[in-house]
């Protein structure tokens, strides 16, 4: 299939770079701060290895993406972007803009991902000071597919949070359930903890002094306080 467009303009020449599928999907998971290639799946889990391994060696060819072996281990390599990816960032920002406030709500609740929510507000926690001790909380989807209904996010004193699909073995401090769709929307800024605890489709067990706080600790989308237009 040929994908130039054979046209001199800069924008068709951008194109030709940045808009093969899940392309711009990807700059947004390095512009995330993604690195290796393991979490750049965990963020993209809906695309193929092969196709993120080919994506990569693209957007290295373009001059976007710079891969260089991790220290100690050269076997292992990690992405970053160039100047002039980089540089890309106010351009995905404005994708992501645009679709906060122009894609219907329905329309985004109906694209659900257990491990693409988990992964987005494993990065979102906010705990400020940092907690003194390990906190667990494990979130409950009972609605979703069974592989899909839970997981524990591990906050460590120093430690980047950690995710877990499957039970790590520590006591839960905070056990959070609700249908997958409402907690996507809390995440994304369309309803909030408190709402939806009030029509009792989020329930909180555990920790009082979490379950008060969630609405700072949680964090949300980096979208959501774009204001929805109906379009």
């Amino acid at each position: 299939m040929e994908r130039s467009y054979n046209q001199f303009c800069p924008v068709a020449m951008a194109a030709e770079v940045l808009c093969s599928r899940w392309t711009v999907v990807l700059l947004r998971e390095l512009l995330a701060g993604s690195t290796r290639f393991n979490d750049l799946r965990r963020g993209l889990p809906r695309m193929s290895p092969a196709l993120l391994s080919q994506r990569l060696k693209e957007l290295e060819e373009a001059g976007v993406v710079a891969r260089t072996p991790v220290r100690g281990e050269p076997t292992i390599h990690e992405y970053g972007l160039t100047e002039a990816g980089r540089e890309l960032q106010p351009l995905v920002e404005s994708f992501g803009k645009w679709g906060q406030r122009w894609i219907p709500s329905k329309l985004s609740l109906d694209q659900l991902d257990a491990q693409l929510l988990m992964w987005d507000m494993r990065r979102g926690l906010k705990f400020d000071p940092p907690p003194p001790r390990r906190l667990v909380i494990q979130f409950q989807f009972p609605d979703a597919p069974k592989r899909d209904r839970g997981w524990w996010l591990i906050v460590e004193p120093g430690q980047p949070v950690d995710l877990c699909s499957v039970d790590p073995g520590h006591d839960v401090d905070l056990y959070v359930t609700s249908p997958l769709r409402t907690m996507t929307a809390i995440w994304m800024g369309i309803e909030s903890v408190r709402e939806a605890r009030a029509s009792d489709r989020l329930m909180l067990t555990g920790d009082r002094d979490l379950i008060e706080t969630m609405e700072r600790w949680l964090g949300l989308s980096p979208f959501a306080p774009v204001e929805r237009q109906v379009a």
